[in-house]
């Protein structure tokens, strides 16, 4: 999945913004909203997706009132530790950098492959390639330390738009999200063997909100548990089950 650029640690000093451990209040997601099927905007610009439907089911479960705010993906994690939201829930892959500066739940995805998405019949080697991916995620990490040369953006839509465009020989990215561009755009397909990276998508929290944490940790588990979120995971197709 998809990781941060982290230069935050400073800003986990915002302790007053921590939160207030109240059934009353509400608690705010914060999500993307740019990333299908893991969540984007509908039509009446209203978040939709997976993590829509998990998030508003643990919710009910934690019995807290939950409201979705949506954030550009590269200060997610700012904006999550100086208080602008209460958690993330934003297709986030649980990663030890990342956990230097906020705390996780458990995954509610297994680990989704990368897949490098580029012109249909061409023959990839990826090392050796121009590769676009979206900016401070594990892919476009993964593409500098192969030594390929990089294109990054900051909208996930605008790596699709570099392939096809000519500017860059393919994009990696979470197979889930490529799979609807390669089925419906017969140019486009998938140029190499998939890799495995990260362990797996879980909420993020400021590190001083562990009772927020530990509720939706339980909600999680209670939905592994019935079988609830592998049900919301075949649904959206975004990996293998638990």
């Amino acid at each position: 999945m998809k990781t941060i650029l982290l230069g935050t640690a400073a800003l986990a000093l915002s302790a007053s913004f921590a939160f207030a451990a109240s059934h009353a209040m509400t608690v705010r997601l914060g999500t993307e909203g740019a990333y299908p099927p893991f969540n984007f905007l509908n039509d009446a610009g209203e978040v939709a997706g997976f993590e829509r439907e998990v998030g508003d089911e643990l919710c009910k479960r934690a019995e807290l009132t939950c409201e979705w705010v949506t954030n550009e993906w590269d200060s997610i994690i700012p904006n999550l530790v100086s208080g602008n939201y209460d958690a993330i829930i934003a297709g986030m892959s649980i990663t030890d950098e990342r956990e230097e500066v906020i705390d996780f739940t458990q995954n509610y995805t297994q680990p989704d492959p990368s897949s490098f998405l580029g012109r249909a019949g061409m023959d990839l080697d990826p090392a050796n390639a121009v590769i676009a991916a979206q900016t401070g995620t594990i892919q476009a990490a993964h593409v500098a330390e192969m030594g390929a040369t990089l294109l990054e953006f900051s909208n996930p839509e605008e790596t699709i738009g570099a392939v096809r465009a000519g500017e860059a020989d393919a994009v990696l990215a979470d197979k889930s999200f490529l799979t609807s561009y390669a089925q419906e755009d017969p140019e486009l397909d998938f140029v190499a063997e998939d890799i495995l990276l990260g362990g797996g998508i879980g909420m993020g929290f400021r590190e001083s909100d562990g009772e927020l944490r530990e509720k939706f940790d339980a909600a999680i588990q209670s939905m592994k548990d019935d079988g609830s979120l592998n049900a919301l995971i075949e649904k959206w197709e975004v990996g293998a089950t638990f």
